[in-house]
């Protein structure tokens, strides 16, 4: 057995193991589902950790980076969740295979103005109002027809998507609605080309625009993506990868950096849509910014003022999520720095028109790429991660 099978049936014991307490999964998108004639039973977290540990000692042995780095990024995930706390820069580095370092308040100040100059050109003003007046501007929907308005989003978009991204994987998609009080409004996971997106009706907000962003976000990036993933694996099973995707590792700086920018390529002239990407860089490198400053000793009082101070629309609830989310979670102190480090490249790569990105948009629904991989793609890219806060 490889060393990589071996992880693979580590990561799938280990997952079972979550399940069934009801904690997070670890496996967000099995790309390669083929039967297997044995199972191993559920692997408790110690257990789990003692095996990962031996993984990667033999993977760098064997000079193989990647395999290391990937057993290394659970090593780090489970060790959280059985309470260590690593520093910040250390725990995302090794989860998400990029620093922590954060954006200057010069650099968040000219994305802001950006994504403030698309609201403008709608007749929207930059106050408390500016969700709810965006919101309207955009169309809001019944939520009762959002799963078919998305589906049918992605279908029209499918074409394009595929055009600029080369690829040709079949999926099968299922859209489901959900009432939880958790952080996300909607999620995507699944086996082989079978994709589940989720609407979480507590979370989520239903527009048509939103419905378009939605579409290209979870179904043509995330599904379609996954999809070609697990046509790959099927087509060579000697993939060198782990052919099992998790929030806490390294290929989420790209899954989600591409996902929230993907409207920038596909439908650059769609003024709503460029104004929804516009306006969650800035959010993100916001939070991004609280991200880096709660687990850096500030004390609530400051983030909740630097937070105001930057979303005017933010209510009390949405600052507590955020700082609670980066601060105290395991899971999503490591993974929510994928979508602000994601979006930075990316958005970047985009209004660069870089001759890279047509080989980069490709590479990228092929293989699960990591932040090394994008810096070797585009090499003059900026920082992923940030180049620090001054």
């Amino acid at each position: 057995m490889s060393l990589r099978d071996d992880l693979e049936n580590v990561l799938r014991a280990w997952n079972s193991y979550e399940l069934a307490r009801q904690a997070p999964a670890v496996i967000d998108f099995d790309c390669y589902p083929r039967r297997r004639q044995s199972i191993e039973p559920p692997l408790d977290r110690l257990s789990t950790y003692k095996r990962l540990l031996r993984i990667s000692r033999s993977a760098d042995s064997e000079g193989d980076v990647d395999l290391a780095e990937r057993a290394d990024a659970h090593l780090a995930y489970v060790r959280a969740l059985m309470g260590e706390r690593a520093l910040l820069d250390d725990y995302v580095l090794t989860t998400q295979g990029c620093r922590a370092k954060g954006w200057s308040e010069e650099y968040i100040h000219q994305v802001g103005e950006k994504a403030r100059l698309c609201l403008s050109a709608l007749g929207i003003q930059w106050n408390a109002d500016t969700r709810t007046r965006l919101a309207e501007v955009e169309q809001v929907i019944d939520p009762a027809e959002a799963p078919e308005a998305i589906a049918q989003a992605a279908r029209e978009l499918d074409p394009a998507v595929r055009e600029i991204t080369a690829a040709s994987a079949p999926f099968d998609l299922q859209v489901e609605t959900t009432n939880l009080s958790v952080q996300w409004a909607y999620r995507t996971d699944g086996v082989g080309q079978a994709v589940r997106v989720r609407l979480n009706r507590k979370q989520a907000q239903f527009t048509n625009v939103l419905v378009r962003q939605f579409a290209l976000h979870e179904v043509l990036g995330h599904g379609l993506k996954s999809a070609s993933y697990a046509q790959e694996c099927a087509a060579n099973e000697s993939v060198p990868w782990a052919r099992l995707l998790s929030s806490h590792t390294q290929e989420q700086v790209m899954l989600e950096g591409l996902a929230q920018a993907l409207p920038l390529f596909v439908t650059p002239n769609d003024e709503l849509l460029t104004a929804r990407v516009r306006l969650d860089h800035y959010i993100q490198l916001v939070s991004s910014s609280l991200h880096v400053a709660i687990n850096h000793q500030a004390s609530v009082r400051d983030c909740v003022e630097y937070a105001k101070s930057h979303v005017p629309y933010w209510k009390n609830e949405d600052i507590a999520d955020v700082i609670t989310d980066r601060g105290a979670d395991p899971l999503l102190r490591s993974y929510l720095w994928a979508y602000p480090a994601g979006i930075d490249w990316f958005v970047n790569l985009a209004d660069a028109k870089a001759p890279e990105t047509s080989s980069i948009l490709q590479a990228a629904y092929r293989s699960p790429l990591t932040p090394r991989d994008l810096s070797g793609l585009w090499p003059s890219g900026p920082p992923i991660g940030g180049s620090g806060l001054r």
